[in-house]
């Protein structure tokens, strides 16, 4: 009996957490709301006054990429005097003979190639180093799997119209949002982050964060806030943190469309994955403390905190996910009375707040509405689904984030298989070792299956739609991860 309440008990605690996850995202849908009003507003630009612009590319071991990423970067539209663009270079193998090779072929561009013999710090290390020789008033970072606008810097200029303003974000789009399954239901959730979270906390003047790539900082801001740290796996939330803290203003441009790569296989979208949860639980860490000692509006506070925990859903995901196993059967054997199902029913609102925040941003992206119609009917269940299968796999990263365990930065690999340089079945980046969650994975798939037969069985249906989006994301997590995994032997 003890067991079953504290099963009960671990339910309730999970639920709670989504559901006040779910009105954080609400608060941000609605501030979205507001903000799409306005958000073409863009200030001009005396062309007299365009500032000295340094381009950071870093790059490690990308032979599938990195040509096609100069070719971008040369296609910049910007006064060649007044810019630099560093392709900071880690590379262990053929990647820094493509890069001479391929800025040889643009003598007019001041392209320069810094390559390290180590990776001390990784990213943060690389981009600090280079920051030491960049000659740029402003700082643009690229990943390599991105594809710049050539117009980026004559968009995200004008916004330094205030000395105050220290970085400049634009939304990620997507190259190969169609070529499967996978890259579909990424840039669903992607989708929302940049155009729900971004814009909704930009609005009311909560902290947002650097992506990473695909913005713009002025260095001096980058300077006051201490320079790329190398101690979490997530370097740009890290600084951003850092810099808003201390005062700096940062401006998200949802029109500024930014191109890059989706992980097109499964493997590749846990290494990804690992690194954003883990690194954004470091970063919680880090910063929960001061933010909530510095005298800052209550509604800063609740998105900064909102923020940083909110990838301790998947903890909350996981738990209540295999609580439910015991509440279900408690109320197969009635020691749980029917009222407290029903006033239960109260959380089912979060899973609608949640919903609705994937399914504007879903709409919103969209030309036609009968298509995007069509295409939620199918994309939310399934996203939700694979979501939650990932639950396992990301709630090992948010544990080890909050514990202090320390791990090395993997990069993800990158593709370009439009291009038909690459295939998957011979991309030599491939080698990413299959946890033991992988087979936890499947084990879950089948207990999940299970539940959804005893429900019919039993003729109770209380978790069964939660049972059965349970069953289809861990089947389906582990099937992809298993054939993905076995591509890099």
């Amino acid at each position: 009996m003890i067991f079953i309440y504290i099963l009960c008990g671990l339910y309730v605690l999970g639920m709670l957490f989504i559901f006040i996850y779910s009105l954080a995202q609400g608060h941000l849908l609605f501030h979205f709301l507001k903000a799409r009003k306005h958000w073409d507003q863009i200030p001009k630009l005396n062309p007299e006054s365009w500032p000295k612009v340094t381009i950071q590319l870093p790059v490690f071991n990308e032979l599938y990429v990195v040509e096609r990423l100069i070719d971008a970067a040369s296609r910049i539209n910007y006064p060649k005097d007044l810019l630099e663009i560093q392709i900071l270079d880690d590379s262990t193998d053929q990647t820094s003979e493509l890069i001479q090779k391929k800025i040889s072929e643009y003598p007019e561009i001041n392209f320069i190639h810094l390559h390290r013999s180590n990776r001390q710090g990784f990213k943060a290390g690389a981009l600090r180093e280079g920051l030491e020789s960049a000659k740029g008033e402003f700082i643009a970072v690229f990943d390599a799997d991105f594809v710049p606008d050539p117009d980026f810097l004559l968009k995200t200029l004008p916004y330094f119209s205030s000395e105050k303003i220290g970085m400049v974000q634009t939304r990620w789009t997507h190259l190969n949002r169609n070529y499967s399954l996978l890259t579909r239901l990424q840039a669903f959730a992607l989708d929302a982050h940049f155009f729900i979270e971004q814009m909704g906390r930009n609005e009311q003047g909560a902290f947002i964060n650097f992506n990473g790539t695909g913005g713009i900082w002025r260095k001096s801001c980058i300077i006051d806030a201490g320079n790329w740290h190398d101690d979490t796996l997530t370097e740009d939330l890290d600084l951003s943190y850092r810099a808003q803290k201390k005062g700096w203003q940062f401006v998200y441009r949802p029109e500024i469309e930014s191109p890059a790569e989706l992980p097109p296989i499964m493997s590749a979208i846990k290494s990804q994955q690992f690194r954003w949860t883990k690194g954004g639980a470091e970063c919680a860490v880090k910063h929960a403390g001061s933010v909530y000692e510095k005298p800052l509006p209550f509604r800063v506070k609740f998105h900064s905190f909102a923020h940083l925990f909110n990838s301790a859903i998947f903890i909350a995901v996981l738990v209540t996910s295999l609580s439910s196993i015991g509440v279900w059967w408690a109320g197969e054997l009635g020691l749980i009375p029917p009222v407290l199902f029903r006033l239960s029913a109260v959380f089912l609102l979060g899973f609608v707040l949640i919903a609705g925040v994937y399914l504007v941003s879903y709409f919103y992206g969209k030309k036609s509405f009968v298509d995007s119609a069509l295409g939620v009917v199918w994309q939310l269940p399934l996203f939700l689904s694979v979501s939650m299968g990932l639950a396992l796999h990301n709630a090992q990263a948010v544990w080890e984030g909050l514990t202090g365990k320390k791990s090395p930065f993997i990069r993800t690999p990158k593709f370009n298989l439009e291009s038909g340089k690459s295939k998957l079945t011979s991309n030599r980046y491939l080698h990413l070792r299959m946890p033991i969650t992988t087979w936890f994975e499947g084990v879950f798939a089948f207990i999940f299956i299970a539940m959804v037969v005893l429900a019919f069985r039993e003729q109770n249906f209380l978790f069964l739609p939660f049972h059965l989006m349970l069953a289809f994301g861990y089947s389906l997590v582990f099937v992809t991860s298993f054939r993905s995994y076995a591509l890099g032997k």
